[in-house]
């Protein structure tokens, strides 16, 4: 399979590493989840997922292995056993692997996907963040993974930051803010990521968050998260715009030598 035009990649070149991100074109499906939805847990029909999900790994040229997202900060590795057939499924919300021809892979539909990749293709992870998420570790707890698994440092570390809920978009409540350690009398936390919208209610920069989040933990090499979900119907799922929608798929791997 081609990928489409508009699928999203990093500009990243890290020897022997592969990453992308689908958009909703290229794949099979109807109405709110046309045409490439990955989720399995969505109301899509599951066939049609299933080729869905076959055409991204014909796409990245590795088996890709999906997670039970639950808005957390667990990790798991996984090698080509966790791609197999019949494999148990995961329940975490980040993966890394230094295994060739596995591709690890978060879904997304508002929700930020990081990956991350060691130098020489050593190790590769992908993290889903939302909110909830972000807040409580997931980004460093997967930095830490790629670093243990690859024996490299943060600074070693190449993060690109997917399509997302934007900043222009992501209304959020005092929960939110108070969970970045904000207050609702004072909104400037988290580097000014929060900007005051009414009555007790702010405006959220979900990949400013996360970026700076990495940079705390010690990566340098951080780019992407320049595109908003919400506002993109024709080629974003947005569960926040829509409700009822499919998921996209964030990958990234280490090429089969």
């Amino acid at each position: 399979m081609s990928r489409p035009a508009d699928w999203l990649a990093p500009g990243w070149r890290v020897a022997g590493v592969g990453a992308l991100m689908t958009t909703r074109s290229g794949g099979l499906g109807s109405g709110p989840y046309a045409t490439m939805n990955v989720g399995a847990a969505v109301g899509d029909d599951a066939g049609v997922v299933a080729a869905n999900r076959a055409l991204l790994a014909d796409a990245t040229g590795a088996a890709p292995v999906f997670l039970r997202q639950v808005h957390g900060t667990r990790v798991v590795r996984v090698g080509c056993a966790d791609a197999a057939a019949g494999a148990p499924v995961h329940e975490a919300d980040a993966v890394v692997t230094n295994e060739a021809g596995v591709a690890c892979v978060v879904q997304a539909a508002d929700c930020l996907p990081v990956l991350l990749a060691a130098p020489g293709g050593r190790a590769v992870a992908a993290a889903h963040a939302g909110w909830r998420g972000l807040a409580s570790g997931v980004v460093e707890a997967a930095v830490d993974a790629v670093c243990e698994v690859a024996g490299c440092a943060p600074h070693d570390v190449a993060a690109w930051l997917g399509a997302c809920i934007g900043p222009g978009a992501f209304e959020v409540g005092e929960d939110v803010l108070m969970a970045f350690g904000g207050s609702a009398d004072g909104a400037d936390v988290e580097g000014g990521r929060f900007k005051a919208k009414g009555s007790a209610k702010w405006l959220a920069d979900l990949a400013g968050l996360a970026g700076d989040r990495l940079a705390t933990a010690g990566v340098v090499q951080i780019s992407g998260g320049a595109w908003c979900t919400a506002s993109d119907a024709s080629r974003f799922f947005s569960y926040r715009r829509d409700g009822v929608t499919g998921r996209m798929a964030a990958a990234v791997w280490i090429d089969a030598r």
